[in-house]
């Protein structure tokens, strides 16, 4: 039998994640000398509101080895295969301490996956992991299909500003400077498995205009494109877009997703962005 893991930077929420079965770790919060866990001691609201008052940028960890072992000694119990779907390891160190914790097994079939991604792309790479367990697809397969889709996946987004992604240690110094003496709107790319540059615009309301182009350019109009909007702190903005894409694409529903704290440290209030998956 083959089980699945994943986190809270997948976008799945902790309720979804204890329905469909899987193994679910958080992601760690800091705020000087508290911290929580983002599955559930600390919401993305609590968060901002925190956020919002704090003199400092809070930091992230990604969950402690020692959080997966349980998982691992009851997943891998009887013989079963674990598949350990991690966000990109260029942004986060969760690779690392699953696969730490992996080492305590040395007898066991456990997997950990660098899906070079993040946010809902994630979360729909564990679903379709979990989808093709049940179908009874072996884990080679899995595994070679998660690395393929994943090289499909698209994500663009809009930043308030560079002030926390150069502070989190996301974007370099010089990035963040010309952004800042410039004064102009960027918009990202999540490319590779880091973020990246894609140009940037004057406004805020031609960057987001400017984003709505490039996702309408290049999403595919089909329901494998599994378009998704997610945003901090600006739901109007994406209720709006969302109705935007609906029409475009003829879907009935685009999902909104709220990002997770771990992501919105990195990012700041005000992120608008999209995922998708090409052909």
């Amino acid at each position: 039998m083959i089980k699945i893991v994943s986190d809270t930077t997948s976008c799945i929420s902790t309720a979804d994640a204890k329905h469909m079965g899987i193994g679910y770790l958080p992601q760690i919060i800091v705020f000087g000398t508290e911290s929580y866990r983002d599955d559930y001691e600390l919401t993305t609201e609590q968060f901002l509101t925190k956020l919002k008052a704090s003199a400092t940028l809070p930091k992230t960890a990604a969950p402690a080895p020692a959080l997966y072992t349980p998982i691992y000694e009851e997943f891998a119990a009887n013989g079963n295969t674990v598949i350990v779907l991690c966000p990109s390891k260029e942004v986060s160190g969760t690779y690392r301490s699953a696969t730490v914790a992996a080492q305590e097994f040395p007898t066991a079939d456990i997997r950990v996956i660098d899906t070079f991604t993040v946010g809902p792309a994630l979360g729909t790479l564990v679903k379709m992991s979990l989808e093709w367990a049940e179908q009874g697809v072996d884990a080679d397969a899995i595994v070679e299909r998660i690395l393929e889709k994943g090289k499909g996946v698209r994500i663009y987004f809009y930043v308030e500003t560079l002030e926390y992604l150069y502070k989190g240690g996301r974007i370099g110094a010089a990035s963040a400077l010309m952004g800042s003496l410039l004064q102009v709107k960027p918009i990202l790319q999540f490319a590779e498995g880091k973020i990246q540059p894609y140009e940037t615009q004057r406004t805020k309301k031609r960057a987001i205009a400017r984003l709505v182009e490039i996702i309408k350019a290049e999403c595919p109009k089909c329901d494998t494109s599994c378009l998704a909007l997610l945003e901090s702190d600006a739901m109007e903005t994406a209720n709006a877009l969302g109705k935007d894409f609906e029409n475009h694409f003829g879907c009935d529903k685009i999902e909104i997703f709220d990002l997770p704290p771990a992501i919105v440290v990195h990012a700041g209030p005000g992120v608008i962005a999209a995922s998708f998956f090409t052909k």
